[in-house]
């Protein structure tokens, strides 16, 4: 059998832009013979994979998973809503978020972590796209833990159990009954999803982001001619309504629409009689930050006509 180098998997890899892995098993299947190499992995479907990789994906699912007192969010992304209906899509968000649990939510080290059945993550997703012929990308992980308590997944509008296009995660940690903190952890994930805090608390707010609504602020506030102090006044009130608005401990809850958050968990840990303290939370929007291409689709099939 002849020697598969580092030098072949990569000339090969130029030339088909599949992933190293699949590269260096067309290698061994073809006995090193590069074009017997391209035309296996051409029937294996894998060198279309990279082509599709410049397509922007901005659907798919976001998946949640709680084992013990840890919680996982993954967004998966595709180019389709469509995909997100596929079985074996499903299934991979599915497994990668139940993988985070243990891998962690470093992209890269959950990329390379070992997928059940052989091969990792990123290989297994490579395969999919070549399968399902759309790209897909594995955007972003996060993961939540409390050393006593319980972390509560929530999915607005669950396409299927654990996965939709909002997941939320909210971390309690105490020694109140865990079934009295599944309830508000689960009025607390609703809220969430809902009002889209940008932070834990006001201190925990992008300080560039603080800075852009201040300049807003001043900016509005010049027009309105008024004395420099009370424009200095105007300013900070719209930072502090800003900082109020956008930290979750500060939100109002959006089921009574007067009640803090932070008042709504000490209330909560006061009638279960035991400590309650919101640790942590995740909410992952599904494409959220993704800019989407603009189509024509009468402009791009006049095209092809043409063409």
């Amino acid at each position: 059998m002849a020697e598969i180098t580092a030098a072949a998997v990569k000339e090969l890899r130029e030339k088909s832009g599949a992933g190293m892995m699949d590269c260096k098993k067309a290698l061994t299947e073809t006995n090193g013979d590069m074009e017997a190499a391209v035309d296996w992995l051409r029937t294996k479907g894998l060198a279309t994979a990279a082509k599709k990789s410049s397509r922007t994906a901005a659907e798919g699912l976001v998946g949640v998973a709680v084992e013990g007192t840890k919680g996982a969010a993954v967004e998966v992304n595709s180019e389709t809503d469509f995909v997100a209906k596929n079985d074996q899509f499903q299934d991979f968000v599915r497994t990668v978020t139940q993988i985070a649990l243990t891998a962690g939510d470093d992209v890269a080290a959950l990329a390379g972590a070992a997928y059940p059945g052989g091969g990792t993550v990123s290989e297994k997703l490579t395969s999919n796209i070549a399968t399902i012929g759309e790209n897909q990308t594995l955007r972003r992980a996060k993961v939540v833990e409390v050393s006593k308590g319980t972390v509560v997944p929530y999915v607005h509008n669950a396409a299927v159990p654990g996965l939709g296009k909002i997941g939320v995660l909210v971390a309690l940690e105490g020694d109140a009954p865990v079934a009295e903190m599944e309830t508000v952890g689960k009025q607390i994930a609703m809220h969430i999803a809902a009002a889209f805090p940008q932070a834990l608390t006001e201190d925990g707010l992008d300080p560039a982001v603080i800075e852009r609504e201040r300049a807003i602020a001043a900016e509005k506030a010049a027009e309105s001619g008024k004395p420099a102090e009370i424009i200095e006044k105007m300013v900070q009130g719209a930072v502090a309504k800003f900082r109020k608005e956008n930290a979750l401990l500060s939100q109002i809850f959006v089921i009574d629409n007067k009640t803090p958050i932070a008042q709504v968990v000490a209330n909560a840990a006061k009638a279960a009689g035991g400590s309650i303290t919101l640790k942590d939370y995740v909410r992952f929007q599904l494409g959220e930050g993704i800019e989407k291409e603009a189509s024509d689709f009468a402009a791009e099939v006049a095209a092809a006509v043409k063409g």
